[in-house]
């Protein structure tokens, strides 16, 4: 159990004169009491409450981090090592590879997003379009070009 400094006492003790919520100022009394040196079934007979209310409320909240990862950002790391020697030599990194392998590490489907949210996480930022399209047509692109002009 973390201990409370002498200015974060203070503090609480200022917050109790505010007008908060009935819950929040349990809370704040609760954390008071045992900086006083109260132990937590004393503390429960205190406030009129059960054992496992006081523990909950005494328990540090966990607050942040990646709660749904898939991998590790280590795990991470080493996929896109992989990737990295031919992004480096010059190559386009295809995001449909790099999905399936993604994929297969993890064992389930995922979205695009996913993977774009890995490569903006580790620093990879350059994303550009394909130059044409794979069924891009020649000729009718040029037959285009040639009367776009005399329809105006």
């Amino acid at each position: 159990m973390v201990k409370c400094s002498k200015s974060e006492v203070q503090r609480l003790k200022t917050a109790l004169r505010w007008k908060i919520p009935t819950m929040q100022r349990e809370r704040i009394q609760m954390v008071l009491l045992r900086e006083s040196g109260l132990t937590q079934p004393a503390i429960a007979a205190a406030m009129g409450v059960s054992l496992s209310t006081v523990n909950r409320a005494l328990k540090p909240k966990p607050n942040g981090g990646r709660k749904h990862e898939n991998m590790t950002l280590a795990e991470e790391k080493a996929l896109l090592a992989r990737f990295a020697k031919r992004a480096g030599a010059g190559e386009m990194l295809n995001i449909h590879d790099l999905k399936a392998a993604y994929e297969q590490a993890i064992g389930h489907a995922t979205s695009d997003s996913t993977v774009y949210n890995l490569l903006h996480r580790h620093g990879w930022r350059k994303l550009m379009p394909r130059p044409f399209h794979p069924k891009r047509h020649l000729a009718a692109q040029d037959a285009f070009k040639k009367t776009a002009f005399l329809m105006l």
